[in-house]
């Protein structure tokens, strides 16, 4: 059987751009540029007047203006992401942006004057035939209303993003992704996301002297990072200020179809079970022989020496517990491998981590990983299948309805990455593989709830201080970070002085405030939704991909709805939070039995 090579593994994205590269790229934002402008012409200032099937063309018209800037909008931004340091493809992304921004200008009349519109007469033009995939869309866009300013105001924003919002987070995401760590026995620098890889190591002064390093790379360019973070706090304020938004939490929850009050009472559940990863760090100091963990300890493994995998062990892992669970997503994985949906080697100028785009329903999915052969980078890439499954299985939905709100996006990535730990867990032959695995499932648990809770309270922070009190030093916000930090761990872990900056590379701070909590929302979601799989069986599978194929035609109660789940339930959140604990009380004992054979056992 022949051998994939890592570096071979590698997305095209010329599909996009029928093949066409950046000229393809011009062609689809000329042809949207004319169809907006016929699009303005004859349609503002009318939908007051128009009947039910011209509602219903307008809309369709708008849907393939929007799959025409969208195709070009993905590549010209998965192109940048493989390499931020090729000023072709940094020139690409402006002027993509530039033209789609342009394009967007022409047609904000018709968001304002649809939000406009009483609820008798938007009623009425729903109920037009042809809008089978846009009327929970247009539904959610008219709670917008209280928000939204004047066509010219609109106008003046949407343009001025281009040169305020966009640059300074396509800035931050070149300065980040050109970060290098000089780690003793390389020869050269690696790549932030492959010395971060290496705090798994089970040798504490590995670990500690990779900290150190990171933070060491982190300094040269933090003040750039910080003002980054502050000019867009500020940024951030003004507009929530222009429109009238109470919080500035409440534009990013409006998006979700959640309330301040709903992820108020997520957060707080979340924050009211922090003994869980405490008891767990504890734990993990005994297992490492250590009185107490520091910061740069938690990723350490337990097990000894981490096993690797190949690029086609992984591939294999992942379809075959896909296939056990659902033959129709074995099918569906399988092409994003056989057609180079992904890309996967680490790069120098890569960005950092991993992601699904989803790109438009007429194309497919694209996959970015930056894989170092590590099990975690196994669940990676079933996460993030997870997400390309969603996403093509959405498709049908179109363009308006096939992304579903951020705190139901996580449901299939986690499902995803349940199904492959599952598969792990039952190969393991002995109890420190077990535990290995055991503990990178409660780490997981802890960094996708805890974690993102911690980073949604320093983020709540953040925000409230720069417009109370102005501009923050980097000194200020490495303190909010540690504060933050410090209320999840307790005195589990001691926060060193280096890790006060490691904020300063997470990049939904910068590109999407307040996303993280989604997080949390869709781990516990997701658990509850495996929870019913494991209790139905066979039956459940069904009702899955139907809740995938839904995408975000549905609110998340309607969508958690169709596996059984009552998200208006008050004790939702905390029966979520059980199925952690127990994920915990399995990985207490497992370790016990390890500590007993090592005779440390209590």
């Amino acid at each position: 059987m022949s051998t994939t090579a890592l570096e071979d593994v590698a997305w095209d994205l010329e599909p996009l751009v029928d093949g066409e590269g950046e000229a393809g790229a011009d062609r689809l934002l000329d042809e949207a540029e004319q169809r907006a402008a016929a699009f303005a012409e004859r349609y503002a200032s009318k939908l007051g007047t128009i009947d039910g099937p011209e509602f219903a063309a307008a809309v369709q018209e708008l849907a393939e203006i929007s799959e025409l800037v969208g195709r070009a909008g993905s590549y010209a931004s998965l192109r940048f992401s493989v390499d931020t340091r090729d000023p072709a493809n940094g020139a690409l992304l402006q002027r993509v942006q530039e033209r789609g921004t342009a394009i967007e200008t022409k047609l904000l009349f018709f968001e304002l004057e649809w939000a406009a519109l009483s609820d008798e007469r938007a009623e009425e033009l729903l109920a037009a035939d042809g809008l089978e995939k846009a009327r929970h869309h247009l539904r959610t866009a008219r709670r917008y209303r209280p928000y939204l300013l004047s066509e010219p105001e609109e106008k003046i924003l949407a343009e001025k993003s281009v040169t305020g919002r966009d640059a300074w987070t396509r800035l931050f995401s070149e300065v980040t992704s050109a970060i290098e760590v000089e780690l003793d026995g390389e020869e050269k620098p690696v790549p932030l996301d492959v010395a971060l890889a290496r705090l798994v190591s089970p040798d504490r002064e590995v670990r500690r002297h990779v900290a150190e390093r990171v933070t060491a790379a982190l300094q040269p360019t933090l003040r750039i990072r910080a003002f980054i973070f502050n000019t867009l706090l500020a940024d951030k304020a003004t507009d929530d200020r222009l429109r009238g938004y109470p919080t500035w939490i409440s534009s990013r929850n409006l998006a979700n179809e959640a309330s301040d009050e709903s992820v108020e009472a997520l957060v707080q559940a979340v924050r009211d079970a922090y003994d869980i990863p405490q008891r767990w760090y504890r734990l993990k100091a005994r297992l490492l022989g250590l009185d107490r963990l520091a910061d740069y300890d938690r990723m350490a493994s337990v097990g000894g020496e981490e096993p690797e995998y190949s690029w086609d062990e992984a591939r294999d892992i992942v379809l075959q517990s896909f296939g056990d669970f659902s033959g129709t997503l074995a099918d569906v994985a399988r092409r994003f491998f056989d057609e180079r949906w992904i890309d996967a080697p680490v790069r120098p100028g890569k960005r950092g981590g991993a992601f699904c785009a989803y790109t438009v329903p007429s194309g497919h999915p694209y996959l970015l990983l930056n894989y170092t052969h590590k099990r975690r980078d196994v669940l990676t890439l079933a996460h993030e299948m997870g997400h390309g499954l969603h996403a093509y299985l959405a498709r049908d939905r179109g363009i308006f309805e096939q992304h579903t709100p951020l705190t139901v996006s996580e449901t299939a990535s986690v499902f995803g990455e349940t199904l492959v730990f599952r598969r792990l867990l039952d190969d393991a032959k002995t109890p420190e593989s077990r535990l290995q695995l055991l503990a990178e499932n409660i780490e997981g648990s802890i960094a996708t709830v805890f974690r993102q809770v911690a980073m949604n309270r320093f983020e709540d922070r953040a925000h409230n201080e720069r417009r109370e009190k102005g501009e923050l030093s980097v000194e200020r916000i490495g303190e909010l970070w540690a504060e933050t930090q410090a209320e999840m761990l307790g005195d589990a872990v001691e926060i060193t002085d280096g890790y006060r900056c490691w904020w300063s590379y997470v990049p939904h701070f910068i590109g999407t405030p307040g996303y993280v909590y989604a997080y949390a929302y869709g781990q516990l979601l997701a658990l509850s939704v495996y929870g019913r799989y494991l209790a139905e069986g066979e039956s459940f599978v069904p009702r899955y991909i139907e809740l995938l194929s839904a995408g975000g035609s549905r609110s998340p109660e309607d969508l958690a709805a169709i596996a059984g789940l009552d998200l208006t339930d008050p004790g939702f959140w905390r029966s979520g939070l059980d199925l952690v604990a127990e994920q915990l009380r399995q990985a207490e004992q497992a370790a016990e039995e390890v500590l007993a054979a090592r005779g440390q056992g209590e």
